[in-house]
């Protein structure tokens, strides 16, 4: 009796350990494997999109002289999208945004996008992808826009407001941060300027609403926020 239980717990054993492999192939290959062949295929995506980003600044940096161009924009995807030919036609622009960027990122990149072009002002937003580190390396990135490019403005927008699930609670973040951009900003002898309180609704705690497609990223109506906020510090350093 007792060799014909310990024979049935055995293959009851068996039978679990074969369920649980079947179970674990159909996990791996029906939904494991697929979403990291899916990951790896966007990685790969997005290292296209920054080498054909890298390639057009490098293009851009050979077509315009030193100090040629009037404002650069330095930062991730809220620079990328921003239409500049739309919203500053009376300056030489160039957009150096690049979506999904850090500061760790940028940091990385700062020879190409800026140093290179040499631009009269850089206008720098950058800290939402990473606002929990950004001040990890922001000073260094300034003491990089200082040494590099002694004869340039450096302009340090703050973080901007934010709303919804995703984007929302990072708002008493970017408060945070925004005092040490301000701080930053003061000790390097940069211009700062606050977009975060123009686009903050008190009422709601957030990004006012119609500003943002997201609660992040920008609607022609936001934009049109900022642009009224940076105009006029151009104007001033630019003379025009």
């Amino acid at each position: 009796m007792k060799t014909s239980r310990k024979k049935i717990w055995c293959i009851v054993g068996i039978c679990i350990l074969c369920a649980a492999l079947i179970a674990g192939s159909i996990a791996y290959f029906g939904f494991i494997l697929p979403k990291q062949k899916e990951h790896k295929e966007h990685m790969q995506q997005v290292q296209q999109y920054r080498d054909n980003k890298m390639a057009q600044y490098r293009a851009e940096n050979e077509k315009y002289a030193d100090y040629e161009v009037e404002v650069a924009f330095l930062g991730d995807s809220l620079t990328d999208l921003y239409d500049l030919s739309k919203y500053y036609p009376q300056y030489i622009t160039s957009n150096r945004g690049i979506g999904g960027d850090t500061t760790f990122d940028l940091e990385g990149r700062l020879q190409t996008s800026v140093y290179d072009l040499k631009p009269q002002v850089v206008v720098m937003l950058i800290g939402a992808n990473n606002a929990d580190t950004m001040l990890d390396n922001y000073e260094s990135i300034l003491q990089g826009l200082q040494k590099n490019l002694p004869e340039t403005e450096i302009v340090l927008l703050s973080m901007t407001a934010m709303g919804g699930e995703h984007w929302g609670p990072k708002n008493q973040q970017a408060a945070y941060n925004n005092v040490s951009i301000k701080l930053l900003a003061e000790k390097y002898g940069f211009t700062f300027v606050d977009l975060f309180t123009p686009l903050y609704d008190v009422s709601i705690g957030e990004v006012y609403e119609g500003y943002t497609v997201d609660g992040g990223h920008f609607t022609d109506k936001g934009y049109e926020v900022l642009t009224a906020q940076i105009t006029p510090v151009l104007e001033e350093l630019l003379g025009k």
